[in-house]
């Protein structure tokens, strides 16, 4: 299954999608950017929420680990369905990370929204653990980090951006410009499980 078509992230221009593939109920999506000017500033772009109007509602935009709770950021995890982590290999993985953001609730001083991206700093990236505090959904966060997170990408440069969704949210990216492609272009995901078979 493709997805392509244009986010409704204001990009300088169109942003095209094509799904990669399936692991484990999981569809692969992949971004391809029009070349863009290395390193635009995230800041030119407009949002669906401005960062005043995440300030004003109480919420906090971060781009750093310094200040985010690996404990904290693991309940949000397991709170959507994910499996619990270990705290230290979160720290890891984020050290090893490219470009993250975070909403942080002012109230509480706990994460409420997440997503990070991976990648070679230069062409490519992939977009990972996107997510919202279930008691915070429906009320713009997922698409606020997700707005951010592609432009900061686009504003480095990086032309070609995926990411792995579950099905069952595939909901949430379709109004931000997904739909079919039947372009039939698919990913491959190693799996040890076909390894195993093989002996």
């Amino acid at each position: 299954m493709f997805l392509t078509g244009n986010i409704s992230v204001p990009l300088r221009s169109p942003l095209r999608l094509r799904t990669c593939g399936v692991h484990r109920g999981n569809v692969a999506v992949s971004a391809q950017l029009p070349p863009t000017k290395r390193s635009e500033p995230a800041a030119s772009y407009s949002y669906s929420i401005s960062d005043d109007e995440l300030e004003s509602r109480g919420f906090s935009l971060r781009r750093s680990v310094g200040e985010l709770n690996m404990e904290q950021l693991n309940s949000v995890f397991v709170a959507v369905g994910f499996p619990r982590r270990d705290p230290e290999k979160i720290r890891i993985a984020l050290e090893n990370t490219d470009a993250l953001l975070w909403i942080e609730h002012q109230k509480t001083q706990r994460p409420v929204a997440f997503a990070r991206a991976t990648g070679d700093g230069v062409f490519n990236a992939i977009i990972w653990d996107v997510v919202v505090d279930p008691s915070f959904q429906g009320i713009g966060l997922g698409k606020a980090v997700m707005e951010r997170l592609v432009a900061d990408l686009s504003g480095k440069g990086i032309n070609n951006i995926a990411l792995y969704s579950e099905p069952r949210v595939l909901g949430f990216y379709r109004p931000l410009g997904f739909v079919a492609d039947p372009d039939g272009i698919r990913a491959m995901v190693y799996s040890r499980k076909q390894q195993r078979k093989k002996k």
